[in-house]
Order: structure tokens, then C-alpha cells, then sequence
């Protein structure tokens, strides 16, 4: 197990993408939260296997229909186990 920290650039706030987001971590088995950031980009913290972590963050390249991904930061980090649940984080 593992945690990756995304902040991702581009038309990403106002379609739909933190709720795409919860869709596919929950689909994936992932734990942790995404929220949009003042700057217009958002971020995710997300705790499961690394594989289904990579394919999380593949997929949070492109996004929803109708976002537009300029950059995703990825960064791999050591696994924490304190998430019971993916929310969006207010």
C-alpha cells in the first residue's frame, strides 16, 4: 500500500471533477479526498495498491469529459492508513 499526492493544472474546477474523481478512486478501491485549491488546480491525496494508484492518476490526466489537464504533479509517498473512505474535502 501506498500514497500518492496529485495537484493538477488546467480547466479542472467547475466540470465535474472532484465528483468524477470520488467515482473512480471508489471504483479503484481508493481512500483519501480531491479538492479544488484557491490557484484553480486541484488536489488529490489517495492511499491504496500502487497499481490501481497508477491507474487513478492515469486517468486524472485526462479527467472528465469536459476538463482540460495542462499538468499533473505526482508524488509517491509512504502509506499512512488514514482514510476510511475518498470524499470530497471542503
Amino acid at each position: 500500500m501506498v500514497r500518492v499526492r496529485l495537484r493538477i493544472e488546467g480547466r479542472v474546477q467547475g466540470v465535474f471533477f472532484r465528483a468524477s474523481t470520488v467515482e473512480r478512486a471508489n471504483r479503484l478501491g481508493a481512500k483519501g479526498w480531491v479538492r479544488n485549491c484557491p490557484d484553480g488546480t486541484v488536489e488529490v491525496v489517495a492511499e491504496g495498491e500502487r497499481k490501481k494508484l497508477a491507474d487513478f492518476a492515469t486517468w486524472c490526466g485526462h479527467g472528465p469529459p469536459g476538463a482540460h489537464v495542462r499538468n499533473v504533479d505526482l508524488q509517491w509517498e509512504d502509506f499512512q492508513g488514514e482514510f476510511a473512505d475518498f470524499r470530497v474535502k471542503r
